[in-house]
């Protein structure tokens, strides 16, 4: 059968290809320490899956309006309010079966052949395979280690063209777990004004930081009306199987993507934006537990990393990823990531997993327990000495 063209551009996010191979490993007898996947080993709240529950019991298990039910769409524009990130109204924000759906989306409705995509390298895989998908050119923004692994506006806007239509942020970062700065954000909404560029700002880790507050290029005046915010509920309140994203859009966005919507999924399922509704509305001791254990993970896992010799690891500010330099240890991020998971049992993922630039890196999940990781860190450091 002869696929469609297109289909050639269309990339793969990795994670998942590791995490099946690991598991065909365990399946063999292997002892494996997961550290290739990216999403909270913590339980949903209790009360968001009682909130579930109710609303299976009470029939909410047909369709909904295709952008969400109204409920939900006030009641992320109150918790944006409330958590200082964001003042919008509801008719802007769309609800989405997870967070990929925003991405995938906003891009099919801005970028066609000829256009051209700015993304983060290392970077989530997505944003190049949607944007190459959708017949635009994925133009890469390097994340340099001596520039903290964010984006340096200067040389942003020396790849900034006539043909570029979108750029895409990531803050907090994934794989790297940089975290933008106030001064960065602003030399970068200037570019973006200046060259009448729109903005995808992925902000699913926002909950996920450690020093300070979380910044974003929505905070500068003249932004609102050409960026668009993804966020959902995976990340903060562990509810990754749950696929719950949304995603606020200018207002001349909300109608040509709510027709994407309705071309494609329909609507996302009636009694998990109910659920939905009480993770954001409900008390928030859950998500500050599982920030503590980050941290803490945190701590064990860049102090054990830094202590191997020829590996180096810049703290995180954010999410729950390690990024660790090894290019001293005179191997490719592919092989060695391979060597770890056939010879040491430990499952990661090679930094070219996310871009070209991603090479000299590996990407460890610390979302796993610290024991696991103490036993990840002490067979890596036997495979390497």
């Amino acid at each position: 059968m002869k696929l469609a063209g297109r289909m050639e551009r269309l990339g793969t996010e990795s994670a998942f290809e590791v995490l099946a191979k690991a598991k065909a490993l365990e399946a063999s007898g292997r002892e494996i320490v997961h550290l290739e996947i990216g999403e909270p080993d913590f339980d949903t709240p209790a009360h968001v899956a009682a909130a579930a529950q109710q609303a299976l019991d009470k029939g909410h298990t047909h369709y909904v309006p295709a952008p969400g039910i109204p409920e939900l769409r006030t009641a992320v524009t109150d918790f944006l309010e409330r958590t200082g990130r964001l003042h919008t109204s509801p008719d802007r924000v769309l609800i989405t079966p997870g967070a990929k759906p925003i991405m995938f989306f906003t891009i099919m409705a801005l970028c066609e052949e000829g256009d051209e995509v700015l993304y983060p390298d290392p970077g989530f895989p997505m944003y190049a395979s949607i944007a190459a998908f959708a017949g635009a050119t994925p133009v890469p923004v390097p994340l340099r280690e001596e520039n903290g692994f964010v984006i340096d506006p200067e040389e942003l806007a020396s790849l900034v063209t006539p043909r570029t239509k979108l750029l895409i942020l990531n803050s907090p970062h994934n794989p790297c777990g940089s975290a933008s700065t106030p001064e960065q954000l602003e030399a970068i909404a200037e570019i973006a004004i200046r060259h009448d560029l729109v903005v995808l700002s992925d902000e699913v880790y926002w909950a996920l930081r450690y020093d300070g507050d979380h910044h974003s290029v929505l905070d500068i005046d003249g932004m609102a009306e050409r960026t668009i915010l993804l966020d959902g509920w995976s990340k903060t309140f562990a509810m990754t199987g749950w696929r719950l994203g949304f995603g606020v859009f200018p207002s001349a966005l909300v109608e040509p993507i709510t027709r994407l919507v309705i071309n494609s999924v329909s609507c996302t399922s009636a009694f998990s934006q109910h659920a939905a509704i009480a993770a954001l509305e409900g008390p928030w001791d859950d998500v500050d537990t599982m920030l503590d254990a980050f941290r803490e993970r945190r701590e064990v896992i860049v102090s054990g990393l830094n202590a191997v010799p020829g590996v180096s690891c810049v703290e995180p500010g954010g999410a729950f990823y390690a990024f660790p330099n090894i290019t001293e240890l005179g191997m490719s991020a592919a092989t060695l990531a391979d060597r770890l998971l056939e010879e040491a049992g430990v499952a990661c993922l090679p930094g070219t997993s996310f871009g070209a630039y991603g090479e000299g890196h590996l990407r460890f999940s610390y979302a796993n327990s610290v024991e696991n990781i103490q036993r990840a860190l002490a067979a890596f450091k036997d495979l390497t000495s």
